[in-house]
């Protein structure tokens, strides 16, 4: 592949996002990261410079209660990234956000690509960083497949061997907005590609997914109306907008179907989404 080529794509197309601002910390690059979990980004913005004017501080976030944070959350969906960012916050307590892989590892929350990320982007060191863009555009490029496979170990050292030796976290970058903006998943704008003459599927020919592929595909894409995850915003939904515990009647009224009703809500009960107080009614985690 060619990175220079990647890299001065980039230099003319990156998004101004506010998280790439110079002098954002490291604290706002991990939110940024965590919010934007199968999430747009046109999404996250605007949460993510409410909360980092809230709370510019894993300090800041530790001190607010549960509560707070599940509301100020709003519609981002996937609420638990928000107590587990909590809880992050509660971890590093009075010190720093770690800029080593494996200490941001061992934080309530940070997975494989959290950690990585933040030790790329923020940190500036040259680790391979694999989200479903940059999956994509190695499938393409490299192995001359539509569609990227089911993650896989072997995929870290398959982005690391891309990596040049000089400004590597730069092409890191370049490479995930590569699959975000050109290399999209259905209709890839391959004219604007920067290396669309080395890409190993154009020089097949474009070869169409086999059908196992897209099968597998096509299972992964995840839908949201009228499945448990719809049902557990609107029941979140209807305690955000309560200053006051709600009754179990309440709750009912937001989805016709009850046993799916009873399922989610006893769901967010269980990941701790969601009390009970001894009078039966039910609010937001302190």
């Amino acid at each position: 592949m060619d990175t220079q080529a990647v890299v001065e794509w980039f230099d003319a197309h990156e998004r101004p996002l506010p998280w790439r601002e110079p002098g954002t910390s490291a604290w706002g690059v991990l939110l940024s990261e965590v919010m934007s979990q199968q999430t747009p980004v046109a999404r996250v913005a605007p949460q993510w410079e409410e909360w980092m004017r809230r709370w510019p501080t894993p300090q800041d976030l530790a001190a607010a209660s549960k509560a707070d944070v599940l509301r100020a959350w709003g519609k981002l969906g996937y609420p638990r990234r928000a107590l587990r960012l909590w809880e992050c916050a509660k971890e590093i307590g009075e010190g720093e956000v770690p800029g080593d892989v494996d200490k941001l590892l061992a934080l309530p929350g940070i997975g494989e690509y959290t950690a990585r990320a933040v030790a790329c982007f923020h940190f500036g060191h040259n680790v391979p960083v694999v989200d479903t863009n940059v999956r994509r555009v190695y499938a393409r490029a490299e192995d001359g497949r539509f569609l990227a496979p089911s993650p896989a170990k072997r995929e870290l050292a398959q982005v690391e061997a891309l990596l040049p030796k000089e400004n590597g976290p730069r092409f890191s970058a370049a490479l995930m907005e590569l699959g975000a903006l050109v290399c999209t998943a259905k209709t890839p704008d391959c004219a604007a590609c920067p290396i669309k003459s080395t890409c190993a599927w154009q020089l097949a020919g474009c070869p169409e997914p086999s059908e196992e592929e897209a099968a597998r595909a096509k299972k992964r894409v995840q839908k949201f109306t009228g499945t448990d995850r719809q049902v557990r915003g609107l029941l979140l939904d209807v305690l955000r907008g309560s200053p006051h515990p709600v009754t179990q009647a309440d709750l009912d009224a937001v989805w016709p179907d009850a046993a799916q009703r009873s399922r989610a809500q006893a769901s967010l009960l269980e990941d701790g989404l969601m009390d009970v107080n001894d009078e039966g009614l039910f609010h937001l985690p302190h």
